[in-house]
């Protein structure tokens, strides 16, 4: 941006949703915050911008050409699916994102869903509710059955930091692990899978790739039928990767061994859910907090402020466009 003017506009239109403080901004400048803007409010809070921070406000087309003013989105999150990146580009509008701010945090937490599934603890918590236990004839309760991730295979979609991240715990616990390529791709690389191959034989499988048209109900009724029986499926990535009621009903037949997700298609899921509704202990929802330590959202509330102070003073950081 290198600007010369005397102060730069900014506006942040879902503060509510980072709930740690942003740091300082380097320079003169005029920061109007506000905890939420519905989508009707967009342009009004908007209009007089040179920068906007986003964290979930979507912007189409239609309101990018609305905001002459506007120089830069800066994404306080790292999926963009919500942004028109191409009609950005088409009005030299640039676009930032945060990066790996949160690969421990979101890898620990498929990595807790994985546990709690696989040792069957939401059913043997149900059955001491229960009173299952209090009823044994013997020291303890034989319910649902236990399993080792020792010696399990995972299937990890997506090989980013996360992806990684989950990887290396998993090895620590005596998986196997494997990457999955892309639905349809041609070459398989040493240490990967065809995603055919990884639904048929993976134990669990976790996903960890961007939510767009390509990854959109990448894992439904077809892929659910051909994963492994028993299997397990993590879900901390994007809602929209899994169609939720093929899910639900293999869940209801027996075909999976469990289901843990941190996302839902709809957030907050305000006209309900059919995974929210269901009462299977193989069913562990979690409300899109995987990302949420308080580190990591300190590490991102820094990089905002970092992405917006470089682009300021002439340079891009985390570019997207």
């Amino acid at each position: 941006m290198a600007t010369s003017m005397s102060s730069v506009e900014i506006v942040f239109l879902d503060q509510d949703s980072l709930p740690v403080a942003l740091p300082a901004l380097p320079f003169e400048h005029q920061l109007r915050h506000f905890s939420r803007t519905d989508r009707e409010l967009v342009l009004e809070r908007c209009l007089d911008a040179d920068i906007v921070i986003t964290n979930k406000v979507g912007f189409d087309a239609t309101t990018l050409s609305q905001l002459p003013r506007l120089k830069m989105l800066a994404v306080a999150a790292t999926g963009v699916n919500h942004i028109d990146l191409e009609a950005c580009r088409q009005a030299s509008i640039a676009v930032s994102n945060v990066r790996h701010y949160g690969d421990d945090t979101v890898a620990e937490h498929a990595f807790l869903l994985m546990l709690a599934l696989i040792k069957n603890l939401p059913a043997y918590q149900r059955d001491i509710r229960a009173g299952a236990w209090q009823q044994a004839e013997q020291f303890c309760h034989f319910g649902a059955p236990i399993r080792d991730l020792q010696g399990a295979e995972l299937g990890i979609v997506g090989s980013g930091g996360i992806g990684q991240a989950l990887a290396a715990r998993a090895r620590a616990f005596g998986m196997r692990v494997w990457f999955s390529e892309r639905k349809g791709a041609a070459i398989i690389r040493p240490g990967y899978l065809s995603f055919d191959q990884m639904l048929s034989c993976c134990d669990v499988i976790s996903l960890h790739c961007p939510l767009n048209s390509e990854t959109r109900h990448l894992i439904a009724a077809d892929e659910l039928a051909r994963m492994k029986p028993g299997a397990l499926l993590i879900n901390c990535a994007r809602g929209g990767l899994v169609n939720e009621t093929d899910l639900l009903a293999a869940l209801e037949q027996g075909r999976l061994g469990g289901a843990g997700f941190d996302v839902l298609e709809s957030e907050p899921p305000q006209n309900g859910s059919a995974l929210l509704d269901s009462k299977l202990p193989q069913l562990l929802v979690t409300p899109h907090i995987a990302w949420a330590s308080q580190p990591a959202m300190i590490r991102l509330a820094q990089q905002v402020v970092d992405n917006i102070s470089a682009f300021v003073g002439g340079e891009m950081r985390n570019r997207v466009v």
